[in-house]
């Protein structure tokens, strides 16, 4: 090797170790603690409580505050893959977690980032997600038998694959563990029992299932696919044939009108075969409006479900008197007066049992309380047990 290589050689060496210090030198130190909670535990902290809350730029902003005293601490990568993940970010999502597990050494921090992973695959929900998720929590397990976080989150999981006896025995444990997450599991715990209790046999309805606050649409897809209300008022009501005389021309201008949509909202909906369906065996509370709107995004409250449920109650069983059996009657609930136009179906709900008080200590009815999938469902059974009597 003459002189000339070896000097190139050299140069090449000289120029990467050089970079290499620049770098080094350049690269920014870590921010020197402000105030005595200026901590990375702090910040983390309050991202994930900013994280429960659904604000996504404060949490990422506290994150990041921890990252700039410790770019080594791996929960507040987990942090942040959290929040780009709620936010379907999930590229950023996963390379924020493999950071979190590749920089995670304390056995907590392990176990952290293992439910970090499980979190991430619950929101992003691929094929195979649930597998995936399973692996994570039975390395989170091995870690800490008794992590709580991981057998809370695992239990959403399996809530979420509408594996809900597998989430039943998740947040049962928890109760029992008697450390985090108790409350957060005993009320998921309590969903998850209505769920099974109304056992929904569609798809539909196991998604709807998993609403906090339903909306027509979902009343709509409920009550045709899991009540089976077409079969049922096929099955239980007469048809009706009309054998009236008309004349010839009459009926030649009849046939000439354009009978106008019933409502004009639902076209590109996902849910429109079973609103149109609703729409056409007109079930009382489901009506559209003077202008042909059906709302299919608006919120359904309790009054105004059993307002539903009576209808067809009463469609079904023939037993007109139901509609005005309890007016003047009254009121057992402290805020339900006896005027009110949805007191008589609260009161027949009520009585037979379909529908309960919101708060049974304090005996309120909260009629104009949201309704979620799993009690709307649970009362779909109520309902399906009470009109075998017919």
């Amino acid at each position: 090797m003459n002189w000339r290589s070896c000097f190139s050689i050299f140069m090449v060496i000289f120029v990467v170790l050089a970079f290499g210090v620049m770098m080094t030198s350049c690269a920014k130190p870590p921010r020197k603690p402000e105030a005595a909670l200026d901590t990375p535990e702090h910040h983390v902290f309050t991202g994930n409580r900013l994280l429960d809350k659904g604000d996504y730029a404060g949490a990422q902003r506290s994150f990041e505050l921890a990252l700039q005293l410790d770019r080594k601490y791996s929960p507040a990568y987990v942090g942040l893959g959290l929040v780009f993940a709620n936010q379907k970010n999930f590229e950023k999502a996963f390379e924020n977690m493999k950071k979190a597990k590749g920089l995670a050494e304390k056995p907590d921090d392990k176990v952290n980032a293992h439910v970090g992973m499980i979190r991430l695959y619950s929101l992003e929900r691929k094929e195979k997600w649930i597998e995936k998720a399973i692996d994570e929590f039975e390395d989170a397990i091995k870690i800490n038998p008794k992590s709580s976080a991981a057998y809370f989150f695992m239990g959403r999981a399996q809530k979420f694959a509408f594996n809900f006896d597998k989430a039943g025995e998740m947040f049962k444990k928890v109760l029992d563990l008697n450390d985090k997450y108790l409350i957060e599991a005993d009320s998921e715990w309590k969903v998850v029992q209505k769920i099974q209790r109304a056992a929904p046999g569609s798809l539909i309805g196991k998604k709807i299932a998993l609403i906090e606050e339903i909306t027509r649409a979902d009343v709509a897809a409920l009550f045709i696919q899991e009540l089976l209300l077409e079969k049922l008022y096929e099955k239980r009501t007469p048809k009706r044939f009309d054998t009236a005389y008309q004349a010839p021309g009459k009926k030649f201008e009849a046939d000439r009108i354009v009978k106008a949509e019933a409502a004009t909202d639902i076209q590109n909906h996902v849910l429109r075969a079973d609103i149109d369906t609703v729409l056409r065996l007109g079930v009382r509370g489901l009506e559209p409006s003077p202008d042909h709107k059906f709302f299919p995004s608006a919120k359904i409250n309790r009054a105004a479900y059993a307002m539903m449920i009576e209808d067809i109650l009463i469609k079904v069983s023939g037993d007109e008197k139901l509609a005005t059996k309890f007016v003047g009657s009254k009121s057992p609930f402290p805020d339900l007066r006896n005027d009110l136009p949805y007191f008589n179906a609260v009161m027949v709900m009520t009585t037979r049992g379909v529908m309960e008080a919101k708060d049974l200590s304090t005996g309120e009815f909260a009629p104009m309380g949201p309704v979620s999938g799993a009690d709307a469902l649970l009362i779909i059974r109520k309902l399906k047990d009470e009109l075998r009597f017919f």
